[in-house]
């Protein structure tokens, strides 16, 4: 029988307890800070009835699904069994779409609107490769309820305020609209039906440039315009345009376009400018090349990144038609999801102290414990060493790992407090 690994399966991460400190100090700063907008933390099922996550709506993410076999299945299997006709479970890709159905089960118990918080892990069948992970953990607020852009404003601050007291700074933020998309599709000759296919592509310009989407939307069958018109609508604003111009040359672009939507993008902007005047390094900008792949999106979306990285810390945006399809009647929504594993290793925070080592030699198991119980009793956590015999030594180590007191069990002594700083040996 071969020697099994020990190590985690691939694509999946085991922490060690400074690595779960500090994934839990990012939760709890992460947590008080949204609590200051009334987000509020809710839970849900790490699997969810297969039919509601392979609705379309999830985009690429549909296809990484992890499927869970159903119960009772026989040993024997018909020739031609379908594989998806074995599943009815399956494991949650995103924190959306189960919010969605959390939603619509429990809505006259929550307020409206409702804004809440989840913090949890998901699973995706990722190529395993450097920085992407089979299962990893997700930190969603949504605001359930409200219409306005008062939603988008508000998840777009709360979120900005909370990277920045982590001490991720400076921040940049882009905004676009999915109505706006679809009128450049519109606009650029794309047929209704094929518009997920056009932003499947379009979503990959800032890695291949028009010339990549050029080709890659021609190998698609799209026509050469698509391609020649996107680009001159898209591409047709010199860098550094301020949202007036964006929104000056959209209107001329595409005369079809409904006006709410400009508007809207002059309220969003307008809230950013005040928030920008607050919070030290932010800078936003409207980005007309901002897709996002989930195919729930149906109005404003954004991306938040620290600036000068290459990759964003944040997205979301509003997705009005979801919960329409658990209740059977429209329900405004609007999201933002944080990318927690970035966060956790750009975010700023002290590790947690680790409270009293109490090293102890031979004496009797039960006064090793009471000295633990009158200390614990007095506010400490308390955990229990052997003394070793180079006590300097096993001071330094404890010291690098947390500890910052310690106390010595012995005969006739219930353990006095001592600060703990590196010894000398």
């Amino acid at each position: 029988m071969a020697k099994l690994d020990n190590g985690p399966p691939r694509g999946t991460r085991d922490f060690l307890p400074s690595e779960v400190a500090r994934r839990e100090s990012v939760i709890a700063a992460i947590s008080a800070s949204y609590a200051r907008f009334g987000f509020r933390r809710i839970e849900t099922p790490a699997f969810e009835a297969l039919e509601r996550l392979t609705s379309g709506q999830g985009g690429e993410n549909e296809k990484l699904i992890y499927k869970i076999l159903r119960r009772g299945l026989p040993v024997r299997l018909d020739a031609g069994t379908s594989p998806d006709s074995l599943s009815d479970l399956a494991l949650r890709y995103d924190l959306t779409v189960p919010l969605s159905r959390f939603y619509a089960n429990n809505e006259s118990r929550l307020g409206r609107p409702f804004r809440a918080l989840q913090i949890g892990p998901v699973w995706r069948a990722e190529r395993p490769a450097k920085g992407r992970y089979r299962q990893f953990t997700q930190c969603d607020i949504d605001v359930l309820g409200e219409s306005s852009v008062l939603a988008e404003c508000e998840l777009m601050e709360a979120s900005l305020s909370t990277l920045s007291s982590l001490g991720i700074a400076p921040l940049t933020l882009r905004l676009n609209d999915r109505r706006l998309l679809a009128a450049v599709a519109e606009a650029s000759g794309v047929a209704e039906q094929a518009t997920s296919s056009y932003f499947v592509s379009l979503d990959k310009l800032d890695k291949i440039g028009w010339e990549g989407i050029s080709a890659e939307l021609a190998a698609k069958g799209f026509a050469p315009e698509v391609a020649r018109t996107s680009e001159k609508i898209l591409g047709g604003l010199q860098a550094g345009a301020g949202p007036a111009e964006v929104i000056s040359h959209l209107a001329d672009s595409l005369p079809r376009l409904e006006e709410p939507v400009l508007a809207d993008l002059g309220e969003t902007t307008a809230c950013l400018e005040r928030l920008a005047g607050r919070l030290s390094g932010l800078s936003y900008r409207i980005d007309l090349t901002i897709v996002r792949g989930m195919g729930y999106y149906t109005g404003q979306i954004f991306e938040i990144a620290q600036a000068g990285a290459g990759h964003s810390i944040a997205g979301g945006g509003r997705y009005d038609e979801l919960l329409g399809r658990f209740l059977e009647r429209p329900v405004p929504a609007c999201g933002l999801s944080i990318g927690f594993e970035r966060v956790v290793d750009l975010a700023a925070v002290d590790s947690p102290e680790l409270g009293v080592a109490l090293l102890h030699g031979r004496e009797a198991p039960g006064l090793i414990l009471q000295a633990a119980a009158e200390l614990r009793d007095k506010g400490h956590a308390v955990s229990l060493f052997p003394r070793r015999k180079s006590l300097g030594r096993q001071l330094d180590a404890l010291f690098e790992e947390g500890y910052r007191a310690f106390a010595l069990v012995e005969e006739g002594s219930h353990g006095e407090l001592r600060p703990l700083a590196p010894q000398a040996d």
